[in-house]
């Protein structure tokens, strides 16, 4: 019997690290959570909100998560109150000494710019050494900015004329009615975010991973510029320097793969923003998910990050019709069965 136990333990034992060992990557993954709207309407535990946030898929493959409460601002409480504590704690504990992705969403994206622009500052005159942030996933960035926040704000402050439309819109996104307190509704509106923290000396990659779904039922689309994933448009999620109706990252591939000249695409980007892989059939909140949605293209299939090392991703091309009907489209490898988080979470170096 004891026999037994210790053949038992040995291979608890041992299926424990083999588990441990699959979720192992080279660099540290800290996850930065989205707006999230419920925190507007009731207040809640921040840490388990920002775990909740992301157990459908990225919670159990991370490093770390740097939560924070979308009824704060960012230049304020979020950053004095839950941002600079993580990263000092980073800092004594020699965290991100092999290098640190910071995996964002939504407006975590922003708030990773602004941690991008202040970390060194903050960290130096406090007597610690810097973080080593060797790249961004910036998944559904809204670092540019949600025409939603601006539609929000304005009828919260009664600028806006309300409206069916409207009131199906904000219902959609927010899930309820709104307080007097906006938080980072604030930060979101376009303007106010195209300049918060607008450039970073920091030579960070920002990789850029969007959708062009929206899990919303088009209610929201009608006030966002250009394509969108149901909650940003693609002047934001795509990384471009200014807003605008854009309709693909590429200039020479659609949200669907196919390869041709888009006369609508963004054109110029924030310093060091590069939009990796764009999926069609991905909404909002379905690009962090484990399902699959569709097959993803790529604006581009390789980059580096800070530490030299590349990032990814194996294409290939397919034709489709007949004659001169005929079209070659772009895929990339997996994803006719691996969901967008797979893939990205794949293309981390091991």
């Amino acid at each position: 019997m004891n026999t037994i136990k210790s053949i038992t333990a040995v291979a608890g034992v041992y299926l424990a690290l083999s588990s441990s060992a699959s979720y192992s990557k080279e660099y540290k993954i800290v996850l930065i959570h989205g707006f999230q709207p419920q925190q507007l309407i009731v207040d809640g535990d921040v840490t388990e909100s920002g775990q909740q946030y992301w157990q459908g898929y990225w919670d159990n493959l991370s490093d770390a998560r740097i939560d924070w409460p979308s009824y704060e601002r960012i230049e304020g409480k979020i950053a004095t109150d839950y941002v600079w504590p993580k990263l000092k704690s980073f800092s004594e504990s020699n965290f991100c000494s092999p290098g640190c992705i910071f995996v964002t969403h939504s407006t975590g994206d922003l708030v990773a710019r602004y941690i991008i622009d202040n970390q060194e500052t903050w960290l130096e005159n406090a007597g610690l050494a810097p973080l080593n942030i060797v790249a961004t996933f910036d998944i559904a960035g809204a670092g540019g900015g949600s025409e939603l926040a601006d539609l929000a704000v304005s009828v919260a402050q009664a600028t806006e004329s309300w409206s069916f439309i409207i009131e199906a819109a904000l219902e959609a996104w927010l899930g309820g009615d709104l307080g007097d307190e906006m938080g980072v509704l604030n930060d979101l509106k376009v303007n106010n975010a195209r300049q918060l923290a607008p450039l970073p000396d920091a030579r960070i990659p920002r990789l850029r991973f969007v959708g062009d779904a929206s899990e919303y039922l088009g209610v929201t689309s009608p006030f966002i510029q250009g394509h969108d994933d149901g909650v940003v448009g693609t002047h934001s999620s795509c990384g471009g320097n200014r807003q605008g109706r854009y309709g693909s990252c590429s200039g020479s591939v659609a949200f669907n793969g196919k390869i041709e000249n888009q006369g609508n695409a963004v054109s110029g980007f924030m310093p060091y923003h590069y939009p990796m892989l764009m999926g069609e059939a991905y909404s909002h909140g379905s690009l962090l998910e484990p399902s699959q949605e569709g097959k993803v293209t790529a604006a581009s299939n390789q980059n580096n990050m800070l530490s030299g090392e590349s990032i990814h991703f194996d294409t290939y091309t397919k034709t489709k019709g007949w004659w001169l009907w005929k079209s070659n489209y772009l895929y990339v490898q997996n994803s006719n069965d691996d969901s967008m988080s797979t893939l990205i979470y794949d293309a981390i170096p091991n």
